[in-house]
């Protein structure tokens, strides 16, 4: 989730604005594209989405942008269908978990919670999820460690 999630014409007062609304995977979307500089492709894989949709998202983002930039409004960004980030995890005693998008934030995991080794590893790359999906693109049969 982005941190600020509103933005308005400076020197209008917000009684008198009208309001733009993009969603989270439309922000993500400018963000990949815009801000990282991502080819469509491998914004489509990060949000987990296929391409053809990362166009329709993108564009719809782009024209709400151009509407409230050229046209004065504020942009509110909210709600969307999305789901936060699951990480997956395995130790080397091949147990498996899943650990929330909000825990990995506040305490990622130090141990196997069934064994308690320390040797763990997430088993796919960071920044996948965005999609329907929930749990980002997990390949299989193939280990990222």
């Amino acid at each position: 989730m982005p941190e600020i999630t509103y933005f308005k014409p400076a020197g209008i007062p917000l009684t008198r604005l009208q309001e733009v609304c993009l969603s989270v995977e439309e922000a993500e979307a400018i963000r990949l594209k815009d801000l990282e500089g991502l080819e469509q492709e491998g914004c489509a894989q990060r949000m987990n989405i296929s391409r053809t949709t990362f166009a329709r998202v993108l564009g719809s983002a782009r024209q709400k942008m151009a509407d409230a930039l050229l046209n004065g409004k504020a942009i509110r960004i909210e709600g969307g269908n999305f789901e936060m980030a699951v990480r997956r995890f395995r130790c080397l005693n091949e147990h498996e978990w899943d650990v929330p998008f909000e825990a990995m934030i506040n305490t990622p995991p130090q141990c196997c919670p069934t064994c308690n080794t320390p040797s763990i590893m997430p088993l796919w790359p960071p920044g996948l999820g965005w999609g329907r999906g929930g749990r980002g693109r997990q390949h299989k049969g193939r280990r990222n460690w």
